[in-house]
């Protein structure tokens, strides 16, 4: 021990920490690298039961706010670098130039992140220790999770709440309530829950197993507690199965869309190699696709007027302004596409200013272009620089971004909703909520991050979105993940990864808007503040009587 003393001293000295400093980094690391699980495509929700709960100690244990703080930041550090690890495969694409950038994207991402789980863990210090802690922890977690909108061009990827997008009906019912609370309100109710009932399961565990141990929930609060997470429980499967039966499709059926995944390495894109083979490989998936959609019109007399859209994905191919400036290329993609009504392609091209953008054409029949989607929300450092970032990653500085959700009203198709690949992320600010669309028509490339959980993030996303706007969805990715959801998040059709074929899906109807599809994020923000409101009172009041 007198050995020990002078040399834990000295570390303090010179500034490094003590071995229980180090171990107890290391925990709060391991907490969140592990609370990265419940994230697709894993979705080992139960994990939270344990993860936040020990969390939430070591917030109460610290000496101070700033060590609560520093013990919020690290967990959120663990589990942004472990659930946004894929993001180095993009860079990997481009080794031999950017090299030095490797270590940056899912460190860098989970650095900028951290402090915003960091504030929650200093800021629920201001109510004494206890279930109204926990509240007010619960509510400022989900307010800066939301708050993430703001970084940058904006960057909520991974709110714990799509972790219950399980694959298959377990998920369908389990993702019905978005259509009230939106991903964010599954976050507080996700993070509340974990918290409650994560401790009294830990207290009633540990009273079995030694009489020595203190337990945070009082009895009756322990029985309480499993009463209303049982009760909780039971209520969201009952409203999503609710949801399911009772919702239902009203309006003209959707068209029935083509996705055409044509499954180009994005090395061949970069380095512009093939570009007329690739060119040849669409025009041929185009082709078959659209005969099976004739085919699949010609089955059912009743649907013989239903329109057909093919998809191409985002920046499809290597041409970059040739749909823009070459009528021929339109033309000859329209005559392969014969009997389709319309062409969605993604594309590059050029503005008035000379500014590239990253958008959706829609082609008539004849190859006219009847409209045009700019890409409003673009991926900081991979498609813009920011102003105040020092070092020079997107070359010129990147493209240039569009106003914002759009509804095209194409001849003789429902109302169309373009969305290109990062914008479907961004809960409530999906749609033209002036002018509603009966569809989504999302088109994205996964390819830069390979065959990792990153494309499974991103389809968690669009279920998500098909939910809280109670619209269908078609989605053509490059590479895949292509697929078609209804608007109650129901998997209709999908092409797995690399794959090179073409998806045919006729889209059913709207379901009336939801109530988060009227109202979007201040229902999330407006219970937030209710909780917390809730949490704080007890202080005001004594206060005032004092």
């Amino acid at each position: 021990m007198k050995r020990t003393l002078p040399f834990r001293a000295g570390l303090r000295r010179i500034g490094l920490p003590s071995r229980k400093g180090v171990q107890q980094t290391c925990i709060m690391l391991g907490l969140g690298v592990l609370s990265a699980t419940a994230l697709p495509p894993v979705h080992a929700l139960p994990v939270l039961l344990f993860t936040f709960p020990a969390l939430f100690a070591a917030i109460d244990r610290a000496p101070s706010w700033k060590r609560a703080a520093w013990a919020g930041g690290l967990f959120g550090f663990g589990l942004y670098a472990a659930s946004l690890y894929w993001l180095v495969n993009a860079v990997m694409i481009r080794a031999e130039d950017f090299w030095w950038f490797v270590p940056f994207p899912s460190l860098g991402c989970a650095l900028i992140l951290a402090p915003l789980t960091a504030a929650p863990a200093a800021l629920c210090r201001i109510v004494p220790t206890g279930p109204r802690r926990m509240a007010l922890f619960a509510a400022l977690w989900t307010l800066f999770d939301m708050a993430r909108v703001f970084l940058f061009s904006g960057f909520p990827w991974n709110p714990l709440g799509s972790g219950f997008a399980l694959p298959g009906r377990v998920g369908d019912v389990l993702i019905q309530p978005a259509a009230w609370l939106g991903v964010d309100g599954m976050t507080l109710v996700l993070v509340f829950t974990a918290l409650f009932c994560g401790t009294a399961l830990r207290d009633q565990i540990c009273l079995a197993r030694t009489t020595t141990y203190t337990p945070y929930f009082s009895r009756i609060l322990r029985r309480s507690t499993g009463i209303f997470g049982t009760l909780l429980a039971v209520m969201w499967v009952g409203a999503g199965v609710a949801r399911l039966h009772f919702a239902t499709p009203s309006g003209p059926l959707g068209p029935i869309a083509v996705m055409v995944q044509g499954n180009v390495p994005e090395i061949e894109k970069v380095g512009h190699q093939s570009p007329r083979t690739i060119f040849e490989r669409y025009l041929t998936l185009t082709a078959q696709g659209v005969q099976q959609a004739k085919a699949l019109r010609a089955q059912n007399p009743a649907q013989a007027e239903r329109p057909i859209v093919f998809l191409w994905p985002e920046t499809s191919f290597p041409g970059y302004t040739l749909l823009q400036d070459s009528p021929r290329a339109r033309q000859i993609i329209m005559a392969w596409a014969a009997g389709a009504d319309a062409g969605l392609i993604g594309a590059l091209r050029q503005d008035d200013n000379g500014r590239y953008r990253n958008s959706i054409l829609a082609l008539a029949p004849d190859g006219g272009i009847e409209a045009l989607y700019d890409k409003a929300r673009l991926v900081p450092f991979g498609e813009y620089q920011p102003k105040h970032i020092p070092l020079q990653i997107v070359p010129q500085g990147g493209l240039a971004a569009g106003p914002g959700p759009q509804t095209w009203h194409l001849p003789n198709i429902p109302p169309a909703g373009p969305l290109i690949c990062y914008e479907v992320i961004f809960s409530g600010a999906v749609v033209d909520k002036a002018d509603r669309p009966r569809w989504f028509a999302n088109v994205t490339n996964d390819g830069w991050f390979g065959d990792s959980a990153g494309p499974r993030q991103h389809l968690s996303s669009v279920r998500l979105r098909a939910v809280e706007e109670g619209l269908p969805v078609a989605r053509a990715a490059n590479t895949g993940i292509s697929i078609a959801y209804d608007g109650y998040g129901h998997e209709l059709g999908r092409l797995g990864w690399n794959k090179t074929d073409t998806l045919v899906t006729a889209l059913p109807a709207a379901l009336p808007v939801p109530l988060f599809g009227l109202y979007g994020r201040i229902i999330p923000f407006l219970l937030c503040l209710l909780i917390g409101i809730s949490a704080l009172l007890p202080i005001a009041q004594r206060k005032q009587v004092q």
